[in-house]
Parts: structure tokens; sequence; C-alpha cells
């Protein structure tokens, strides 16, 4: 296995590169630049010009990728042009925040997904099957803003069982009980909606298993030899209808992390995806590119992941 692990390492290291260029491509594309948004009436061309200047954004092009690549690797991602900080350390704050949304969805997810999948593999082509399918039909083609703003609209201003905006009551003091249940009442809702909205491929995954694993030879022997039902479900049928989805589990951490943007926008939720937004409206370059390349890095190593843990739970895929 370290030598699969090892293999996807070293495959990992030019598609790193070819993400950098790309990223630091599109960046360059981008109309205007960070000192756009100074421009007055007021402002003397010779202003904006000598900030240019002194930003680099006069060198050429492979000397400012260099540059941009060499800080980056150093942890260094500039200072971003809003917020007057350094960007490690703003985007350092607000990843908490998205790492905890994204681990709370992962976790209603699962609880959601698994009984769904298995009652509708089980009890294939009864009403409830039908009712799960219906249900994972409207998941998958209810867009992520309509289905978010209704459940805010819902149960955050008619009903108000849950705050709409924010990461934490403001006044709270940091590592109190109270602090920290406001962060888990601030992040309930935008986690049941994007779980639910993400339980669409776990459930037809694992029901689609289920029912091509009751068809086995390994099922039939089982129950030939007079295995309980519920132990052929739950060592036999069950446990290898899960291979895909565990397959499939880096994919979905990744996903999450960076398929929040439109979540947290809509719920004004201090992370990421809310500060990724507003750096792209505020052409601040530096914080967009640095969100852009880790999200890039997020999605290769959640490729690594899903190798990894496909290796341990399924030993036959191994590249030896």
């Amino acid at each position: 296995m370290w030598k699969t692990i090892l293999r996807r390492v070293m495959l990992m290291i030019p598609q790193i590169i070819i993400l950098s260029v790309i990223v630091f491509i599109l960046a360059k594309n981008m109309p205007g630049d960070p000192f756009t948004g100074l421009i007055t009436p007021e402002t003397p061309p010779e202003t904006i010009a000598a900030l240019r200047e002194k930003a680099g954004l006069n060198d050429p092009l492979p000397v400012q990728y260099f540059r941009w690549v060499g800080n980056a690797v150093k942890g260094d991602f500039g200072t971003s042009y809003t917020y007057h900080l350094p960007v490690t350390k703003l985007i350092g704050n607000r990843m908490i925040n998205t790492l905890w949304l994204s681990l709370l969805t992962l976790i209603l997810t699962y609880l959601i997904a698994l009984p769904l999948g298995l009652i509708a593999g089980r009890f294939q082509n009864s009403w409830m099957d039908k009712v799960v399918v219906a249900y994972t039909f409207i998941t998958f083609s209810i867009p992520v803003f309509v289905f978010a703003l209704l459940l805010l609209w819902a149960f955050g201003y008619t009903l108000e069982w849950f705050p709409t905006r924010g990461s934490v009551q403001s006044g709270i003091a940091p590592g109190t009980i109270t602090y920290f249940l406001s962060r888990i009442k601030h992040m309930i809702l935008p986690a049941i909606t994007m779980a639910i909205l993400s339980t669409t491929g776990t459930v037809q995954y694992l029901r689609t298993g289920i029912i091509d694993a009751k068809s086995q030879d390994y099922v039939r022997t089982a129950r030939s030899k007079g295995v309980p039902e519920r132990v052929v479900y739950n060592r036999h049928i069950f446990r290898n209808s899960l291979l895909p989805i565990a397959a499939f589990l880096g994919y979905e951490i990744t996903g999450l992390i960076s398929g929040s943007i439109f979540i947290e926008q809509i719920f004004s939720y201090s992370g990421m995806g809310n500060l990724f937004m507003s750096s792209i409206t505020s052409r601040d370059y530096s914080v967009a590119t640095a969100l852009i390349l880790l999200f890039g890095l997020a999605t290769l190593f959640g490729t690594l992941l899903s190798d990894i843990i496909m290796s341990i739970v399924d030993p036959r895929i191994r590249i030896q």
C-alpha cells in the first residue's frame, strides 16, 4: 500500500504545478487589478502607477509567477488589499469555521443517507423504496440556492428556530460553553441544508450495491446454511455494499469544503466560501488566488484519500 501512496504522491507533483499555472493565469486575466477600487476622479494616475510598481505588477509574467510560487511555498500569500491582513492569517481564521461546518455536514449526511439507502435496497420496489427514490430525485434536481433560501425563510425567519447569519453570536467570550453552543446553533441550519442535498449519491450507491449483493453467490450460500436474515444483511450485504461509498469518502470531504461557497454566502457564514466570494467582488486577488489554489489542492488530496481508504477496505485493488 505504501508503494501505491508514494506513486500517487509523485503523480500529484505535476498536477500541483499545472494547477498553480492555471490559477496564476486566471488571476491575471481577471478584469482590473487590486488597485482598481481605489481609483476615483480625484486620484492622480501617478499614485496608482506607484502602487502597481511597488506591488510588482509591472514585472514580466514569469517573474511574477515564480515570485508568487516561491512565497506560497513558504506559506506567504501576501497581504489582503481589502482587510489589510496577511492572507494566511485571514484564511486560517475562516478555515476553522468551514472545517467545522463540513464535519457536521458529513456526519449528518451519513446519518440520513445510510438508513435510507439500506431501506430502499432491502425493500426494493416497495412503497418505502419508491419514497426514497422520489427523495433522491428531488434532492438531485433542486438548486442549492433555492433549497437554502427555503430553509432559511422557514426555520430562520418564520419559525425563528435558528440564527439567520454569522457563525457565532456577538458579545460571547470565546472558550466558554455558551460560545461553543452558539457556534453549533449557527452551524445546524447550513449543515442540514448541505447534508440533505449531499445524500443523493450516497443513497443511490448504497441502494444499488445492496440490490446487486442480494443476488450474489455468497449471499445465497449464507441463506442456504440457515443464517438469520438480519445477519445476512449486516455482515454480508450491507458490509460489501459500503465499498463504493468508502471510495468516495475523500471526494465527499473535499467537495463539502469547496462546495460550501453558496451555502456560506446565503447564510452569511464566516467561512472560506464567503471569503472567496467577497474577495472576487472586491478584486482582492491575493486572497482569491490563495483560496482557489487551496480548493484545488484539497481536491487532489481528496483523490489521494479516497485511494488510500479504498486500498484499506478492499485489499484486492492494491497496486503491487
